[in-house]
């Protein structure tokens, strides 16, 4: 069995990768963006209801559902890999998701993670117009405003939960066939 330990010099790009988006980078961008996204789902996404007050987060995490269900879809590496039973139970999470906050089940995975993270890093910024303006459009039924309103307070969403604590399992799994 191989152990692998992190040295004191990795832990900012740790600690980076829990603070930003986990579905852009891994690990300050060594490792692999799906690994780390569903590594980091279960706190991420398990409970969406603990970003009350906080839509750039909220903003991130269904970023990442958005990206973990297109993955697992459509990249013909994981979709060999990955049971398809987990990819049904993201693909549900982001139906879930988008439901919740009035975006279209048709929009475009990149369209939708694109303006989510606009709005996410305008918050982060203080500049709530901008993150209202990149909620507008088709995609967002609710508008810019209602979609804000609704990442700052999302509930407990019972298909996300199931899905992060599953695609963190598969990983998981997958990781420890490959490390045997």
């Amino acid at each position: 069995m191989r152990r692998r330990y992190f040295t004191a010099a990795a832990l900012p790009f740790l600690l980076a990768a829990c603070a930003t988006d986990p579905a852009r980078s891994y690990l300050g961008g060594v490792g692999v963006s799906l690994r780390g996204a569903a590594m980091n789902a279960p706190f991420q996404f398990g409970d969406l209801s603990r970003w009350h007050g906080q839509p750039d987060r909220a903003a991130l995490a269904i970023v990442q559902i958005e990206y973990l269900a297109e993955t697992l879809a459509n990249d013909s590496y994981w979709n060999q890999k990955v049971s398809p039973l987990v990819t049904m139970q993201m693909e549900r999470a982001r139906d879930e998701a988008r439901e919740a906050l009035g975006i279209a089940s048709g929009a475009q995975p990149e369209l939708v993670m694109r303006q989510l993270r606009q709005a996410a890093q305008s918050l982060q910024d203080g500049q709530r117009g901008a993150a209202v303006e990149a909620l507008g459009g088709p995609a967002f039924s609710l508008g810019g405003e209602g979609t804000l309103r609704a990442l700052s307070s999302l509930p407990r969403l019972p298909r996300s939960a199931e899905a992060a604590g599953a695609v963190n399992a598969e990983i998981t799994r997958l990781d420890n066939e490959r490390n045997r």
